[in-house]
């Protein structure tokens, strides 16, 4: 079997990819700020096929940590999906919130960062899969998203790190979803994508032959 750590597994897409991955025969280390929100997960999923992990991702030591707690219990890292992220509550410059726009940073662009470089030899030694969620808003132009930057930041990263890992066999796909209807929004959205959806291109990514590199999969709702 092979195992995955998935951050920000608590919920909407890292906890439906979860799902998705015991299914299809992965082990799966769940991170998150509060370990205790990902109980019920573990629960669901069985204590022999899920781990909960403690793990602020912008803490680099505390990545280490997680990593480190997976790889005991597992005994390897196959593939990691970075999917930690979070909004702001502001629109654009003149309306952002300076505080909001450095927790971003921290979590959607160093955040990632650090879950691959925790993860690097691990992954490397097994050459393994990294994931990375970015979203549409890395690949269009939004008027005045700070977000939509943090996001630019990693289709950037994203691919130069694809480049990066080339030559040691390790897959790197960009995940770049719509508009997804997850605990992310404070309201629903009607019509959009639901975390399912989502985890199934993970999924997808995960399953191609060893020769084929899924490197983007852009997944959004087919009404907009």
């Amino acid at each position: 079997m092979k195992t995955m750590l998935i951050t920000g597994a608590s919920s909407g897409i890292g906890a439906a990819t979860a799902r998705r991955a015991v299914e299809a025969g992965y082990r799966v280390g769940l991170a998150a700020r509060r370990k205790e929100k990902l109980d019920g997960l573990v629960d669901e999923l069985g204590p022999d096929n899920a781990l909960a992990v403690g793990c602020d991702v912008t803490d680099f030591a505390s990545q280490q940590t997680a990593v480190a707690a997976v790889i005991e219990r597992f005994g390897g890292l196959n593939a990691l999906f970075a999917n930690a992220g979070v909004g702001a509550t502001g629109s654009g410059t003149a309306g952002g919130d300076p505080a909001e726009w450095r927790q971003m940073v921290l979590t959607n662009v160093l955040g990632v960062m650090y879950s691959v470089k925790a993860a690097y030899e691990a992954i490397a030694a097994a050459r393994g899969h990294i994931l990375i969620t970015s979203s549409g808003a890395g690949r269009k132009v939004i008027p005045g998203s700070v977000y939509g930057a943090t996001k630019w930041a990693m289709s950037g990263y994203g691919a130069n790190l694809r480049e990066e890992m080339r030559e040691k066999g390790v897959k790197v796909t960009l995940i770049e979803p719509g508009m997804v209807d997850t605990p992310f929004f404070d309201e629903p959205k009607p019509g959009a994508l639901v975390a399912d959806d989502i985890a199934r291109a993970v999924i997808y990514a995960l399953s191609q032959p060893e020769n084929v590199l899924a490197g983007e999969i852009w997944v959004e709702p087919l009404r907009r």
